[in-house]
């Protein structure tokens, strides 16, 4: 069976989470949004677990993976996920005496290597790879040419793109030729512009924890989804103070500060990608299919500050009534069905289905745009 999988997200136990990241909400805006699998994020933190426990198996039929980010002695965020929570109970054993944040962080920074942690992960019977790998500064290529730099003699199990890349940013790099690649949300709330905003559609036997990371281990990967890479804070190269973005050359010229304002140029993951890739001919990968939220495209069409307007959600309301979720609407529904509910709307899936889309990237750390032509 075909499953949507969004598999890294934060808890309140994170910094700069919405205190109503909790379960209720969490799969309440799953069944809107057309997400069968969801991470629990920050599963090594004791209190979040418990917070979890009545929920692993609920009555919406969505399976709960036990998932966590950490942040290692270089400042490497790699992305855990497991079967069940005993595995992250037990790895909080292996590395207690490595980190002091188990009680007050959902993302622990642990004084370890990549290599250790990953050994120790699949130790316990998980698996591991670089959480949002090519962003400038928490990330794998951040710091590592190749994947060994980092992880020595262990292997990953995945590589999780990140907001600003899609599979073609990392296809023709030789490194990852057989590595699956995931496409997650990183989601701080549970507002439907946030969950599900990137995903992953799995090929799976049955709807259990157990498969969803076979499924992942052995690359039974249909398709990614997610945002036009364009639209990541960190696609292009550009300045961290004012967003002026920068051609590589141009920044090495200015030896990565603003000619501006003195601010620090950060290189972007579309030309640190180039880099990485050298030229090399792309491999073959499942298909990746750009999508946008129902609620921006509402919020753009209706040209409004957000969408979270009470405007905004009465229509996406009626769309998920009509159609069931929000997914289906993006992907499947006839657009002459979705006019039936909001023509301006039903327009612009069209656009977005044809690649009629004006993109405007971001970089430096402001989020790119975009626009229907």
């Amino acid at each position: 069976m075909l499953a949507n999988a969004d598999l890294h997200i934060h808890s309140p136990y994170s910094m700069a989470v919405s205190r109503f990241m909790l379960p209720e909400q969490l799969l309440s805006a799953c069944l809107a949004k057309g997400i069968h699998v969801l991470g629990t994020g920050d599963a090594l933190h004791p209190e979040w677990r418990k917070t979890w426990e009545p929920f692993l198996e609920n009555d919406v039929g969505i399976v709960v993976v036990p998932t966590c980010e950490v942040e290692d002695e270089r400042r490497v965020h790699h992305l855990i996920l497991a079967e069940d929570f005993s595995q992250f109970n037990e790895l909080q054993g292996l590395l207690e005496g490595s980190c002091k944040s188990f009680l007050t962080s959902g993302r622990p920074h642990v004084y370890q290597s990549g290599e250790k942690i990953a050994e120790y992960v699949h130790e316990v019977g998980a698996i591991i790879g670089p959480a949002h790998a090519f962003t400038p500064w928490t990330a794998m290529y951040a710091y590592f040419d190749r994947v060994a730099d980092c992880y020595g003699s262990q292997s990953i199990d995945f590589l999780e793109l990140g907001l600003s890349a899609d599979s073609s940013y990392g296809a023709a790099i030789p490194d990852l030729h057989n590595v699956p690649f995931l496409s997650n949300s990183d989601a701080h709330s549970p507002q439907l512009d946030k969950i599900g905003r990137e995903f992953n559609r799995l090929q799976i036997a049955n709807l259990s924890t157990k498969d969803v990371l076979a499924c992942i281990k052995n690359g039974a990967i249909e398709m990614n989804a997610g945002f036009f890479p364009e639209e990541g804070k960190y696609n292009r190269t550009a300045c961290t103070r004012c967003f002026a973005q920068y051609s590589l050359e141009l920044a090495i010229q200015h030896k990565w500060r603003c000619p501006a304002d003195g601010g620090i140029i950060k290189k972007g993951v579309y030309d640190r990608a180039r880099e990485l890739a050298s030229g090399g001919e792309p491999g073959k990968r499942p298909p990746y299919l750009h999508i946008i939220p129902l609620g921006q495209i509402i919020q753009t069409v209706e040209g409004v500050s957000s969408p979270h307007t009470k405007k905004c959600r009465s229509l996406y309301g009626r769309f998920i009534s009509m159609f069931g979720n929000e997914i289906e609407v993006l992907i499947n529904v006839p657009v002459t069905e979705i006019r039936t509910i909001h023509a301006e709307t039903a327009d612009a899936i069209e656009a977005l289905r044809s690649g009629h889309i004006a993109l405007h990237p971001g970089g430096g750390g402001k989020y790119g745009t975009f626009s229907f032509v």
